[in-house]
């Protein structure tokens, strides 16, 4: 029988801390295994200061916590996987950057990825938003033969921002459910900020690190930088047309989005809800990202010379990737799991509630600081919720910019504990230290952007 002591549940954020910077930076472990064995040490020391944290569940918890990951990912991982290769290698991602450049002008490349992720993002789980758009920052990486970093971080920002302030993505719309605020105002509201944060985020901070550091392409996603650089170069005669290589995506966000369209149809025109169960079925991201695999591995099929045995190896490759993929990411949010269960999310929520500085900023701190100490933004945001909602009708401002202080915060320093990090670290082919200097940095601009945007919309117009 394990005895339970008293403990600040700091102690055990500061060991999962020092562990996985010792498991991943100093020894050098592969993610998954370091990210295992750090998510079974804190469960360790949930079992001897947790009451109803027993020693059995330090093992229990964590094979849970990864394996309900999985079954968030797993799926939509491995299908964007295929999605991503098969785009790359059938050239259709070329055929779709060469698109948007011709539109845009080359130079401005950054805007059309910025702008597709932020737009993506609001009908589509920012992890598959990403899946579908590091294709084609990689090939604009190959095409031009530079800032791999700026198209990067313009997908991550845009992306990003839609995932904590725009409703209907899940985070803002639990927290305007949980606070009572009008979904149609938490929205317009939301793209006030998401634009500006996005911006300073995506594009200004993304021009800054791009021209301080050299992200080389590496191997990822199943395709070689080799083959990335003959894909770049191919003649526009030998990839599919504009329709055909856009298909996959447009699949997969017609169908993910088809659900929340369809029930905002039926909540006006009630004899539509007879349709629901088909695009309940078709709308789930497991099966539209599935539909739009078989739709991407077609094409590749059609526009590549292989027989039908190598593209079913090809595609197992991919397969390969992408469960390499899913592995990390959902021990990464298993690691984060075993943090909230010793309770570091409520210490610290309960520890700043008492400081005497505005609402807005409180919301703020109390959820970046419990999305730093266990890694979802969504827990973060649903956590600071709950304890902010009693005091919404203190607010001399509309309560919307409540769900946009709280997002905010719940966006800050993506890091370890976070799957989102290691998303973006294994999907671009970056190194810890790049994704650190990248992702986590531009999620830290984009909190403090967002923050400061409330309080200066809030100001200007409070909408009381």
């Amino acid at each position: 029988m394990v005895v339970q002591f008293a403990h600040s549940p700091l102690l055990t954020f500061a060991v999962g801390l020092v562990l996985v910077v010792l498991f991943l930076v100093v020894w050098d472990l592969p993610a998954f295994v370091g990210l295992t064995l750090a998510a079974f040490s804190v469960g360790l020391v949930n079992s001897a200061f947790v009451a109803d944290f027993s020693l059995a569940d330090a093992a229990t918890r964590t094979a849970t916590a990864f394996g309900n990951g999985m079954a968030g990912i797993g799926i939509p991982i491995l299908m964007a996987a295929i999605i991503g290769k098969a785009m790359l290698e059938a050239g259709s991602a070329q055929r779709i950057v060469r698109g948007f450049q011709s539109l845009l002008g080359e130079d401005r490349s950054e805007y059309a990825l910025w702008g597709s992720s932020t737009v993506l993002a609001i009908p589509v789980f920012f992890d598959s938003v990403l899946f579908l758009l590091a294709p084609l920052a990689r090939s604009m990486r190959a095409r031009r033969g530079k800032n791999y970093a700026l198209y990067l971080v313009a997908v991550g920002a845009g992306g990003s921002a839609a995932h904590v302030f725009i409703p209907p993505t899940p985070g803002p719309l639990a927290v305007a459910s949980e606070i009572g605020v009008d979904l149609g105002m938490t929205m317009l509201v939301g793209v006030a900020v998401a634009l500006p944060s996005a911006t300073v985020s995506g594009l200004v901070f993304g021009r800054w690190i791009n021209n301080r550091m050299e992200i080389p392409l590496r191997d990822a996603m199943g395709t070689s930088t080799e083959e990335l650089m003959e894909r770049a170069n191919r003649s526009s005669e030998n990839i599919p047309g504009t329709l055909e290589a856009a298909l996959p995506i447009v699949l997969a966000v017609v169908l993910v989005s088809s659900k929340t369209v369809v029930d905002t149809l039926v909540a006006l025109y009630p004899g539509l809800g007879s349709v629901q169960p088909v695009v309940a079925f078709i709308g789930d991201k497991n099966v539209a990202l599935t539909i739009a695999a078989i739709a991407a591995a077609l094409t590749y099929l059609r526009w590549s010379e292989l027989t039908r045995s190598q593209w079913e190896d090809e595609l197992t490759e991919a397969l390969k990737s992408g469960g390499n993929i899913a592995a990390i990411t959902a021990m990464g949010g298993a690691f984060g799991a075993l943090l909230a269960a010793s309770g570091i999310g409520s210490y610290i929520a309960g520890s700043l509630q008492g400081i005497g500085i505005g609402l807005l900023v409180t919301a703020w701190l109390i959820a970046a600081i419990v999305r730093v100490a266990q890694g979802s933004a969504t827990a973060a945001m649903l956590t600071t919720a709950g304890i902010m909602a009693p005091l919404a009708n203190q607010l001399a401002v509309h309560p919307a910019y409540l769900v946009m202080a709280i997002g905010s915060g719940g966006i800050i320093c993506s890091w370890y504990n976070d799957s989102g990090f290691w998303l973006m670290k294994e999907v671009g082919g970056l190194t810890q230290v790049e994704t650190l200097k990248t992702w986590t940095a531009l999620t830290t601009v984009l909190s403090i952007t967002g923050i400061a945007s409330v309080l200066v919309f809030s100001t200007v117009l409070p909408l009381s």
